[in-house]
């Protein structure tokens, strides 16, 4: 188990950068994306970052599974989530 899984098991460990050190580039490149812009769809950040929709689903849900990342429902189409960066 790595460092950072292990952070992420203690419940009141906040994410950091430190998380995202042993992710996929494609990871690292949408974290870095919604460091930029604050809250953004899947088919936005695909857009922002150039990488197919599928690797940014991926991308997404491991950043999820690390806390970096939070979602919820769009209010104004609940079939889109919104993605905004954990990390402060």
């Amino acid at each position: 188990m790595s460092t950072s899984e292990t952070a992420r098991l203690d419940a009141d460990a906040e994410p950091t950068w430190d998380d995202v050190r042993d992710l996929p580039p494609s990871a690292k490149l949408v974290a870095k994306v919604l460091e930029y812009n604050d809250t953004l769809t899947q088919s936005q950040l695909a857009e922002e970052t150039l990488l197919p929709p599928r690797t940014v689903r991926y991308a997404l849900n491991r950043l999820e599974e690390q806390g970096v990342v939070d979602s919820r429902f769009s209010f104004s189409d609940a079939r889109k989530r919104l993605y905004t960066l954990a990390i402060e």
